[in-house]
């Protein structure tokens, strides 16, 4: 499930022709979050360390997991932006951010070009490369490697060393989540609205579609969803790929039921970590 929604993402990021995608992060909530039918983090975290185990480009974080009690949602991302600027070197940027070289995520009239200020210093190495490191920087500073013989969370960002820095480059990073988040946007009182202004004037987000949600509608129900509009991405559904299967809910309740799709939304190492470990297993599952 974790990696459909974000292959899915990526590819329609990619298609834009705005954007390259060099990472993505996985950060499981906090234990105290106190939703219903939560997991401990414990399980969480290996669950989804499965779930990206064969992918190159997605990782699992858990700085979240281990804070002393639940942090907004503005705050892990504003972690991660701070953590990713002292790592790389690179400059982050906020999406409406002025700048006099060409920007990532920003729509680009020509060719793309290596991303340099003046193109006459030779010797350069090429935007692939610097794209190269930058991802390699990032797998070191977001990767717990299972398996986990014991709950135990190493510091990899420690004595990284002094990393190359490519000030030319401006990255971004982007919320994912499913229309059922924005739209919790429009409730009254349930975000706090200067955390609201970070998450989409800031930073922006990606949502993916869930059971044909019509997120203009959405969006048009909240001020700042409508003042920001432009940092909003939906990513368009195929007929090929419904992403509105893509969802934790309905992962738990196909568990609980011993629905046999279960394997449309989970891959098989964490259904089998699941059933080993017995969790969503109701008493007469």
């Amino acid at each position: 499930m974790i990696c459909k929604a974000r292959e899915r993402a990526r590819d329609y990021l990619h298609k834009t022709g705005r954007f390259i995608v060099i990472g993505g992060i996985v950060s499981p909530v906090h234990d105290s979050y106190g939703k219903q039918g939560l997991v401990s983090s414990r399980h969480r975290l290996i669950m989804c360390q499965l779930a990206v185990q064969s992918s190159d480009w997605i990782r699992v974080d858990p700085w979240e997991c281990y804070q002393d009690t639940w942090q907004t949602t503005c705050s892990v991302l504003e972690h991660h932006r701070d953590l990713m600027k002292r790592v790389t070197g690179c400059i982050l940027s906020n999406v409406n951010t002025p700048s006099m070289t060409p920007v990532i995520g920003q729509p680009q009239h020509e060719s793309p070009q290596p991303i340099y200020q003046n193109s006459n210093v030779s010797n350069k190495p090429t935007a692939a490369k610097i794209l190269g490191k930058v991802g390699e920087s990032l797998s070191r500073i977001c990767c717990v490697r299972p398996p986990m013989e014991r709950f135990t969370f190493v510091d990899e960002n420690a004595n990284l060393g002094t990393v190359m820095r490519y000030e030319e480059i401006e990255l971004r990073i982007l919320l994912l989540c499913g229309s059922d988040l924005l739209e919790s946007f429009c409730i009254p009182g349930l975000w706090n609205e200067a955390d609201m202004e970070v998450i989409v004037g800031d930073f922006g987000i990606v949502v993916v579609p869930r059971d044909a949600a019509d997120t203009d509608r959405i969006m048009n129900h909240s001020s700042i969803l409508r003042k920001y509009k432009n940092n909003i991405l939906v990513v368009k559904d195929d007929i090929n790929h419904p992403m509105s299967i893509v969802s934790s809910t309905k992962s738990r309740l196909a568990l609980q039921h011993g629905d046999g799709h279960v394997v449309d939304y989970l891959s098989q190492p964490v259904i089998d970590y699941i059933l080993k470990s017995q969790l969503y297993i109701n008493a007469s599952g």
